[in-house]
């Protein structure tokens, strides 16, 4: 009579065990308990598939606004001739510092065998430095020269052209409206270096009306103002 009594109990504690391990189980591994839990797991899933799908579409969204900016259509209204002298000296400056670099360690190298003076070791470092120097304080100056700009048919954005400092061209867009006419930034019409500079952002950039060439003087008016 025992054994009638206590084999009904152990079998429903086994029974109630093995539903609850289920329950903590895997999504994978419940598919050996049933088709409820499963049913369960996927209300449960869905707000999480949701969240990941949400940032998708604002990144499409960004990339479409680069991409609509970047192929509209734009007209010239500013142009320097001599951006290609610039262009030319930047990779000038590149190609000096990279024959002087690729000398020092022949040189350090018969130094070190007793083949060269102290004094040509000297020289040839001081070349060296005073190269990098003015590459980079040349660099960062012609970064800054406007070479061209342009203006698109609903004249709300403003192209500029520059140089990077491998001498390649960058082309910037800027809103109209948060670029400083020529009497915001402080100078004169007359001046033969003026600024480019904008209110959200204290980078400036310059280009000249004296050296350079207003191709269309009415949209350059209406981004910089009169210039008579």
């Amino acid at each position: 009579m025992l054994r009638s009594v206590v084999l009904p109990r152990l079998t429903s504690q086994l029974l109630s065990c093995t539903r609850a391990s289920c329950s903590l189980r895997s999504p994978s591994m419940q598919l050996l308990c049933g088709t409820s839990d499963i049913s369960s797991h996927r209300g449960l899933t869905a707000p999480i598939q949701q969240s990941f799908n949400a940032p998708c579409s604002y990144q499409v969204t960004s990339l479409a606004t680069y991409s609509d900016m970047s192929t509209q259509k734009y007209g010239m209204i500013y142009t320097l001739p001599h951006i290609k002298v610039l262009r030319a000296v930047s990779r000038l400056k590149l190609l000096q510092t990279g024959i002087t670099l690729v000398i020092l360690p022949p040189v350090y190298y018969l130094y070190l065998q007793g083949d060269v003076s102290s004094f040509l070791v000297s020289y040839t470092t001081g070349i060296a430095l005073f190269a990098g120097i003015m590459l980079y304080t040349a660099s960062h100056f012609l970064r800054k020269v406007v070479g061209m700009m342009y203006l698109d048919s609903s004249q709300t954005t403003l192209k500029v052209s520059h140089l990077t400092f491998w001498g390649r061209r960058h082309d910037v867009y800027l809103p109209v409206s948060d670029v400083m006419t020529i009497g915001d930034t402080g100078d004169s019409v007359g001046e033969p270096i003026l600024k480019l500079k904008r209110y959200s952002s204290p980078q400036t950039m310059y280009f000249s009306t004296r050296f350079g060439r207003v191709v269309d003087r009415q949209a350059f008016e209406q981004v910089f103002g009169t210039i008579k």
